[in-house]
């Protein structure tokens, strides 16, 4: 368990308010699926998203730093298995697992101090030619500003939530995120209220079809 860790104590298997907005972006976004696709879900919580690429035939690893998220997801989808694991670099080989077809993993990013490790993380677990689907809250000029005019970022952004959003990204900042880790084509897709003031957003990218390691940009 990471120090200062904040379990989120999961208590239902159900979706939460957000699936509502995010299950049919991430399939558009995830590519074709089928019973030979593998999926790792970082940061899967209760395991509701990976119950739904069961659904569709995937073979699925869920793993997050929840003990009771994952209790619950393991006696929820059984035909998947979960684990209590720390996204980072390292995270295929604890796993002991083959490289993935698909690595998912939504809202997520914005609470860690360190997203470059989690970031590397999913792309080493990555096959060549796989692919990253992410979702995160989303920020962008027209959305602060009307936070800023409402008063309304004490609530936004509430510091006195423990383990609650450390880290604020619009589509320039996660787009560098990707980039710098080695992903290509790079696509993206805001969800949720209107246009430039949207809840949150999904994006992809795909690890290149070679197995040269990922570099950072300059």
């Amino acid at each position: 368990m990471l120090p200062g860790y904040q379990d989120y104590r999961f208590t239902q298997s159900g979706p939460s308010h957000m699936h509502a907005y995010l299950m049919r972006h991430l399939f558009a976004l995830a590519g074709e699926l089928g019973p030979e696709t593998r999926v790792l879900d970082v940061g899967c919580g209760n395991g509701f998203a990976c119950g739904e690429f069961l659904r569709r035939g995937c073979q699925v690893v869920g793993i997050d730093l929840s003990r009771q998220g994952i209790e619950i997801a393991r006696k929820t989808h059984q035909g998947a298995r979960f684990e209590v694991l720390a996204a980072d670099e390292r995270v295929l080989e604890k796993l002991i697992e083959a490289p993935f077809d698909l690595v998912l993993s939504t809202e997520v990013v914005e609470h860690l101090y360190a997203p470059r490790n989690y970031a590397q993380g999913c792309f080493r677990a990555l096959k060549p030619g796989g692919k990253f689907v992410c979702t995160t809250p989303y920020h962008g000029y027209a959305k602060n500003l009307l936070l800023s005019l409402f008063g309304k970022w004490d609530t936004h952004a509430d510091p006195l939530w423990d383990g609650g959003h450390i880290k604020l990204w619009s589509r320039n900042t996660l787009t560098t995120l990707l980039t710098e880790t080695g992903f290509t084509n790079i696509r993206f897709r805001g969800v949720g209220r209107v246009s430039f003031c949207w809840m949150t957003m999904v994006m992809s990218g795909d690890k290149p079809a070679s197995d040269e390691p990922a570099t950072r940009s300059a």
